[in-house]
């Protein structure tokens, strides 16, 4: 049986809109998966839900879609952000891929410390997350906020939001248990390889909003923390958590 490609498209999707395609998704198509006029593709944008179209001829070199009908609305996750220190490379690919497809809403990197890779290739990380979608046949996809320093970020938190970070230390062992008072809207805080410092400990514990969680007797390296935070995440307070 064949299956029927995703694209994520920036166009407003509706019943007979027909959407000019960028090169790359038209060569996408046509020379990659070399489907041919009429074919079926579905499409979705982040807002408009998914749609049913064919692939319509528009010359040579190029392609358009043409929406036939709506297929799903967008389902927004669970109200759970995922602030990051930023990581270097196909590491950074990674966790960028799996927070998409463990239902982050928002995609935060943030700068501390001992921060390694500074500079974030915005464009990149959001090309990641548009992959991971139509990958995992998803609707929605997650913002992609500008990199912010640790203490602004706290400073400019919003209210009625929890905050929950990685720690190690932290005093409650089991992170379900330290995590059942809480409800969405939340975030997790994962840092960098070498961890938070004694400072920025300090000062996310002085916030009452702020919960650290251990993630167990296993130091993990930050890719490998980020898919198990937002996992317990999801879990007690997200769409998998049974009401």
């Amino acid at each position: 049986m064949k299956t029927t490609p995703r694209l994520h498209v920036d166009a407003a999707l509706n019943q007979g809109a027909e959407i000019a395609l960028p090169r790359e998704q038209a060569h996408y198509l046509t020379g990659v998966l070399r489907l041919s006029p009429g074919d079926p593709v579905e499409a979705f944008n982040g807002r408009d839900g998914a749609w049913l179209a064919y692939l319509a001829p528009a010359g040579k070199k190029d392609a358009a879609l043409r929406c036939e009908r709506k297929l799903s609305d967008v389902t927004p996750p669970p109200d759970i952000d995922y602030c990051f220190a930023p990581l270097k490379h196909a590491r950074l690919d990674y966790v960028v891929q799996k927070a998409t497809e463990l239902g982050a809403r928002r995609l935060r990197p943030v700068i501390t410390q001992r921060t390694v890779a500074e500079r974030v290739n915005l464009a990149r990380m959001r090309a990641n997350a548009v992959e991971a979608a139509e990958q995992c046949n998803l609707v929605f996809v997650p913002d992609v906020m500008e990199p912010v320093k640790l203490a602004p970020l706290i400073a400019a938190w919003e209210p009625g939001r929890a905050l929950v970070y990685c720690d190690e230390t932290a005093a409650i062992a089991n992170p379900l248990d330290a995590l059942k008072h809480l409800r969405a809207p939340a975030a997790v805080l994962v840092g960098p390889e070498g961890g938070f410092t004694k400072d920025e400990k300090a000062m996310l514990r002085s916030l009452p909003f702020v919960t650290a969680i251990s993630l167990g007797p296993r130091i993990m390296r930050a890719d490998t923390a980020a898919v198990a935070a937002l996992a317990v995440m999801q879990a007690v307070l997200g769409d998998w958590h049974a009401p």
